[in-house]
């Protein structure tokens, strides 16, 4: 097959997949589920790449398009006050981020015991960070089984998205305001697009800068955590990033959801119904451990229980800072904990994660000999 046949016919099949992930977002969107732009079209070029096989194709700079807007939108929350926050709060955000992590930890040695997976899988799967940030990581640590690390975190992101919700609006947090506003866990205001300008361009040539540095320098996330930081320098000099309208975002998520729903291969997911069942137990788990934390971290601080529990809670930040935004929590100490947590993730596991596969490795080697 010659070159332009091959191209037109690659073409061809990202129309496809194009189409496919619309109408999964579009479907997703009508019936209200959270994150209809990422899970949508995730769900839908899975069942049309499995149905149609060698019909879909998706572009990696497609992903990595839609990588640099949402760590731009992390570095938005690199604010002053989220700064400042963090760094009068910094013993005790390493403090719980770490008490967190061990509970992950402690969490992904029984569901590897009881699925029979490889650690290093269910612990990926278990770790507390974004959806995007840690499918990411996944995609990029070798061994991995990305299938189960996707389902264990999409199971688990559904779970907080409905578990935190009830926890924060109910009785036992003391708070009363209406669920349903901030259950869908999506703003309702979007920026002009005349106030994007100017600095929008300034902004968009640096994420863009810094994720092909750090891609060519093997930084690790380097299209997410590139633009993040990028946009963090900027705001911490003085100059004021622009929020970028919902479409912006949505086309984000479409791009990323779309090539993780090429990349899942149902068919590696080994004991479907133990697999679900553990990933939906320790999802309750780790709601359980994180409120545990959170009246813990009120024992320690003068703050209220439900910014506690949104400081702390195992999801975005985007959801809990929307969540906060509804109930007058304070937003700069949510986003300061949300945030410490993600930039821990990405820069202190990969190389925890590297020596504690290396020291597996060299412990069996020795026991096989």
């Amino acid at each position: 097959m010659d070159a332009p046949e091959s191209q037109h016919r690659k073409s061809i099949s990202i129309l496809i997949t194009l189409i496919t992930a619309l109408l999964g977002g579009l479907v997703f969107q009508l019936v209200h589920i959270p994150l209809p732009w990422m899970l949508g079209p995730m769900l839908f070029v899975l069942i049309g790449s499995t149905l149609c096989k060698g019909r879909y194709a998706w572009s990696g700079r497609i992903r990595n398009t839609g990588m640099i807007i949402v760590g731009y939108t992390i570095g938005l929350s690199m604010t002053g006050a989220a700064l400042r926050e963090m760094s009068h709060q910094l013993g005790y955000m390493l403090l719980m981020t770490v008490l967190l992590l061990l509970l992950c930890a402690g969490i992904a040695f029984i569901v590897s015991k009881l699925s029979n997976t490889d650690y290093k899988t269910a612990l990926l799967g278990s770790i507390p960070g974004g959806l995007t940030q840690v499918v990411t990581l996944a995609e990029e640590t070798e061994g991995v089984n990305l299938t189960i690390v996707t389902v264990t975190q999409v199971i688990r992101l559904m779970m907080i998205i409905i578990c935190v919700p009830l926890l924060v609006f109910s009785p036992i947090l003391g708070e009363v305001k209406d669920l349903g506003a901030a259950s869908t866990l999506v703003s309702t205001t979007s920026p002009s697009w005349g106030a994007m300008f100017p600095n929008i361009m300034i902004f968009a040539a640096v994420s863009v800068i810094c994720a092909l540095a750090g891609n060519r320098i093997k930084f690790p996330t380097a299209f997410l955590l590139g633009p993040a930081i990028g946009t963090a320098i900027l705001q911490i000099i003085g100059m004021q990033g622009p929020s970028l309208p919902s479409i912006f975002i949505n086309a984000a998520q479409m791009m990323i959801g779309t090539y993780v729903g090429l990349m899942l291969k149902p068919g590696q997911l080994s004991n479907k119904v133990r697999t679900i069942a553990l990933a939906i137990g320790s999802g309750i788990l780790l709601i359980i451990g994180a409120l545990g934390l959170s009246i813990l971290l009120t024992q320690l601080q003068p703050v209220t229980a439900s910014t506690a529990l949104l400081s702390l809670a195992p999801g975005g930040m985007d959801q809990m800072g929307i969540m906060a935004h509804e109930i007058h929590a304070d937003l700069s100490m949510v986003a300061g904990y949300q945030l410490f947590r993600t930039f821990f993730i990405f820069f202190a596991i990969p190389p925890l994660l590297r020596m504690l596969f290396k020291l597996t490795f060299r412990e069996k080697e020795r026991s096989s000999r």
